[in-house]
C-alpha cells in the first residue's frame, strides 16, 4: 500500500469512526401502543437534540401517530415498528395523539 493509499484509508476510517459517532450520540425513546393507549404517556427527551423515536404497535389494527406540536404523522401497521425523527426541541411539553383512537391514544413527549 502506497503513502498516498494509507492516506487516504486513514482518512475514510476516520470519517466513517465520526460518522458512527454521531449517530450513535443521538438518544433514542422506545413508545409503544398497546390497548389502544401509548405506554409510556409522557416520554422525556433532551431539549435542543434531535431524538430517534421508535413506535412499536403492539395491537392487532393499525394507528396513526399524530402530533401538531412536533409537525408528524405515520401510520403505525399492526404489529409494526416505526422510527420518527423530532427534534430539536425547545424544552416544554409537545402533545402527541393516536388519531385512529382519541378517545384513548394520546401522550406528550417532555424536552427537558
Amino acid at each position: 500500500m502506497t503513502t498516498l493509499q494509507r492516506s487516504v484509508f486513514t482518512l475514510f476510517l476516520g470519517l466513517a469512526l465520526m460518522a458512527g459517532q454521531a449517530f450513535a450520540a443521538e438518544p433514542e425513546v422506545l413508545l409503544v401502543i398497546k390497548n389502544h393507549r401509548f405506554e409510556p404517556a409522557e416520554i422525556k427527551v433532551p431539549a435542543g437534540q434531535r431524538v430517534r423515536l421508535i413506535v412499536h404497535n403492539q395491537d392487532a389494527t393499525p394507528e396513526e401517530f399524530e402530533s401538531h406540536d412536533l409537525n408528524r404523522e405515520k401510520v403505525v401497521p399492526a404489529g409494526a415498528k416505526v422510527t420518527i425523527y423530532i427534534g430539536p426541541l425547545k424544552p416544554g411539553r409537545h402533545a402527541f395523539r393516536g388519531e385512529y383512537h382519541e378517545a384513548t391514544a394520546h401522550g406528550s413527549v417532555l424536552a427537558e
